[in-house]
């Protein structure tokens, strides 16, 4: 078993050994259990990155059995530039939801944790997966784990928000199964994503392609106007989910459009590119202005989401590397600041009950040391130089202007916008005298919520002042890419 399986299989198998501890006075026994399955799943995922050779393009690491014979389908496993810092990222949250959850969650809480690590190794599976039906079940499988997460320990309205998850992110990923199908015809019988890459297709069938995996990657972005699901899902999830699904579960949907869309079908990919960019910049202006006006901290939040992933697919539209780069740190940044973001919502919520930006105010003064994480994090989601939300989306603004200077400007408006709404909230919930018994009652954060809230503000910054890291890595897969899809036009 190789470090990839490893890295899939080690959180799934320690979650299927989390959910023996069933009774309630084993809950300390499974919360221990899944802490330590998640760290040293995080552990694995560590030499990926110290054995990766960041001068190649080539998939590394690679793995490649025989699964069902009769249709040739493989388990395959691999990955390159563009996929590594997902599985790593992917490893970390897990850590920080665990320890997150650690005393919120008082009620089946093996259920709860064996979740959470069955959810990471799905997830790491879809990052990996080289085989075409691989990825399908890997992709579709994350939803089983998130719609319980949302459905046991949600909100009032959780099953609501549940079946909303489900339905909307199902049904977009039947066109996909039906592309997936056509493509295995197509190639002779094959669901190797490299075959599938170097596969001559007509115009229409990569039109066909193109809007077949549009409609599953496009809901789980998600791209306006089909982002409606998100902030219901977020303001019912448990703390848990929403870091959860805004720190990984949007990523795979921005991933398979590099992965499937772009180099199976470039000559779409270039015809349809102005809606992309359309839809992008909409959902970086409009959506924003919508965050804006939201009473509900987590509403808030998930409609920033939104805006800023409208950032990523921008970025890979433009066909600028640039673009490219700027959108994958900026998934990677999104991932630490807005699981940071939705924790601190948490924090507060664990101690008021309440989401409402009106429950609060003057917070400062009773949680100084909490504040302090939450200055840092809200300044990340403004794009502060200096941490990580400022990256990304420099880099896309910059490939953006050499694109075309007008839709470069209305995508730095983003950050006027982001700054308005984060501020905004930040002013009303922290600063100021305290306006109600419940803050003035409240205590300041705990070892454990230090430590959890700790390890992703040395992310936040490390990220923001030194990315080299980072865009080293991806380089070389971004130039294949880009080189694949500009051959193929030609």
């Amino acid at each position: 078993m190789g470090l990839l399986s490893l890295a899939i299989w080690m959180p799934i198998g320690f979650g299927l050994l989390v959910l023996l501890f069933a009774r309630d006075e084993q809950a300390s026994m499974a919360r221990w259990v899944a802490l330590i399955g998640s760290i040293l799943s995080f552990l694995i995922t560590l030499p990926l990155y110290s054995n990766f050779e960041s001068a190649t393009a080539a998939m590394q690491f690679v793995e490649k059995y025989i699964w069902i014979e009769r249709f040739n389908v493989h388990y395959h496993l691999g990955v390159d530039g563009i996929s590594l810092w997902f599985v790593l990222l992917t490893a970390f949250i897990n850590v920080i939801v665990v320890i997150a959850g650690w005393e919120a969650i008082t009620y089946k809480v093996n259920q709860y944790m064996g979740a959470f690590l069955i959810l990471s190794g799905l997830m790491i599976g879809v990052f990996s997966a080289l085989d075409g039906l691989l990825f399908y079940v890997f992709f579709e499988a994350t939803l089983i784990p998130m719609y319980l997460i949302i459905g046991i320990w949600g909100g009032p309205n959780k099953i609501y928000a549940a079946f909303k998850f489900f339905l909307y992110t199902l049904l977009g990923s039947l066109l996909m199964l039906i592309a997936l199908v056509f493509l295995y015809i197509k190639s002779g019988g094959s669901f190797d994503l490299q075959t599938w890459h170097a596969l001559p297709l007509a115009r229409e069938a990569q039109t066909f392609l193109f809007f077949a995996f549009f409609a599953a990657f496009a809901v789980k972005v998600p791209m306006w106007p089909v982002h409606t699901w998100l902030p219901d899902v977020h303001v019912e999830a448990p703390t848990g989910g929403s870091a959860v699904l805004a720190a990984i579960m949007l990523k795979l949907g921005a991933y398979g459009f590099l992965r499937f869309s772009l180099p199976i079908a470039p000559d779409a990919a270039h015809e349809w590119a102005w809606l992309m960019i359309a839809l992008s910049l909409v959902a970086v202006v409009y959506v924003g202005l919508v965050a804006m006006v939201q009473q509900d901290m987590k509403k808030l939040v998930a409609y920033s989401s939104v805006a800023h992933m409208g950032f990523v697919t921008l970025g890979f539209f433009i066909f600028i590397d640039l673009g490219i780069s700027g959108g994958l740190v900026q998934m990677i940044a999104h991932g630490f600041v807005s699981g940071a973001m939705f924790l601190s919502i948490g924090v507060l919520y664990d101690r008021v009950h309440s989401r409402e930006i009106s429950s609060y105010g003057g917070v400062i003064n009773t949680m100084p040391r909490f504040t302090a994480f939450a200055l840092l994090f809200a300044m990340a989601n403004c794009g502060l130089p200096g941490t990580a939300g400022f990256v990304g989306e420099w880099m896309v603004i910059i490939a953006a202007v050499k694109f075309n200077f007008w839709v470069g400007l209305l995508a730095a408006s983003a950050l006027i916008f982001g700054a308005a709404y984060t501020l905004w909230m930040f002013k009303r919930v922290y600063l100021g005298d305290v306006t109600n018994e419940n803050v003035a009652q409240l205590e300041d954060i705990n070892s454990r919520e230090f430590l959890m809230l700790g390890l992703l503000a040395c992310a936040v910054i490390w990220m923001g002042v030194y990315p080299k890291p980072f865009t080293d890595v991806m380089d070389a897969s971004v130039a294949q890419l880009l080189k694949h899809v500009a051959i193929s036009k030609l």
